[in-house]
This record gives structure tokens, C-alpha cells and sequence, in this order.
């Protein structure tokens, strides 16, 4: 528990860090700081620089603070692969670290490549967590939570195995075509990645309930 409550503190201050990085900044910022883009990295959404440079690192240390309950509260856990474990413990802090120091430079005028660089962390977050999802075994917090996963443990393991393998193929292409800012290769990667465990899943389940009727 103690381990925890440390580890919980500590990737919590890691998510507010970027306010060191906000106050030395602040008076340099736009009034208004975009916090979103589109496709082709144009900006389409903005806040207050205060809500920009304050609000959003204190957002992502809520989220953290949200996914540890989640994760200390799930009484099967431990189920789930401890590599998965510590990519959902510490994605929100990288993602914070990375994401707000970006936003508040293109705010100042410096030229990122943002679209190339959100498809590129995306692509290699899919590419760690494929990697790792054969390994997860039935829990409540982390994986493919279906109503037909979670209520059969071989459900649970093939779909896991099925989507390890076209989550790993799928981060690789989201990752080469991030170079080429084929944004719509991403959107559809990532559908396919949604859908197809999903519809592999209820298969799966409607093939074993029309087997157990002919068994029986």
C-alpha cells in the first residue's frame, strides 16, 4: 500500500510539472492558447491561457489520480499483465509532459509538427499495449471489457490474443503513415482496432453458445 500511495504521488506531481513550465512562460502566451487540432494540425479549439497553462496539468493529475483508483480498487487486478499495468499507470504523466509543453510553445509561435507527432505517439502506445494484451488475463480495470470477455475466461484469452496481433500490425502502420500525414489512414486504423475485437468477440461467443446447444 505504501508502495502505492508513492507511486500515486509521484506520477501525480509528474502530470502537474508542466505548470513550472506554464508560470515561466505565462506572460509570453496568447490571451486565448489553442488546445486542439485538426487533421491538417490546425488549430479549432482554444482556452484562457490561465485555464490552458493551469486548468489542463491539474485536468490530467485528476485523471491520474482517477485511473490509480480504479487500478488499487479492481479486486482482480492482478490478473491483469503487469506490463499493462504500468503503461495505464503512467500514460496520463508522459502524455501530460509531452502534450502541454508542446501546446504552450505552438501557442508562442514555435513551428511542431503536431499532427506527425500525435500520430506517432499514438501509433507507439497501440504498438506497447498490443504487445501486451495476450497477456492480460480476465480483470476489471484493464483489457477488452465486453459483456462476452468478461463473462467467459476463454473469450476473454483468444479475443486478447486475436487483438494483440492486429493492435501491434495497426500501431506500426499508424506510426509510418504518421510521416506521410495520411490522417485518414489513422482514422481508420484505429476504427478497425475498436471494431474488430468487438465483432470477433460476440463471434466467438455466439459460435460456443450454438455449440454448447448442439452438445447438449
Amino acid at each position: 500500500m505504501k508502495r502505492n500511495n508513492k507511486m500515486v504521488l509521484l506520477s501525480t506531481l509528474i502530470c502537474l510539472l508542466p505548470m513550472l513550465l506554464s508560470w515561466a512562460l505565462y506572460d509570453q502566451l496568447p490571451d486565448q492558447v489553442a488546445i486542439h487540432f485538426d487533421a491538417a494540425g490546425n488549430a479549432d479549439n482554444y482556452l484562457p491561457k490561465a485555464w490552458a497553462a493551469f486548468g489542463l496539468p491539474m485536468l490530467m493529475a485528476l485523471i491520474n489520480l482517477y485511473t490509480y483508483f480504479r487500478l488499487i480498487n479492481d479486486p482482480k487486478v492482478e490478473n491483469a499483465s503487469s506490463q499493462l499495468r504500468q503503461i495505464t499507470k503512467w500514460l496520463v504523466p508522459v502524455l501530460s509532459i509531452i502534450i502541454i509543453p508542446v501546446m504552450l510553445f505552438m501557442a508562442m509561435g514555435v513551428s511542431v509538427p503536431i499532427s506527425l507527432l500525435g500520430s506517432a505517439v499514438a501509433g507507439v502506445v497501440i504498438v506497447l499495449t498490443g504487445n501486451y494484451l495476450p497477456k492480460c488475463r480476465r480483470n476489471y480495470t484493464v483489457g477488452i471489457k465486453l459483456p462476452w470477455t468478461l463473462d467467459s475466461e476463454e473469450n476473454w484469452n483468444k479475443t486478447h490474443r486475436f487483438a494483440g496481433y492486429i493492435w501491434v500490425i495497426g500501431g506500426l502502420v499508424i506510426i509510418v503513415s504518421s510521416f506521410f500525414s495520411a490522417w485518414y489512414v489513422l482514422l481508420a486504423v484505429i476504427a478497425l482496432l475498436v471494431v474488430c475485437p468487438i465483432v470477433y468477440s460476440y463471434a466467438f461467443y455466439k459460435n460456443s453458445t450454438h455449440s454448447d446447444l448442439e452438445t447438449s
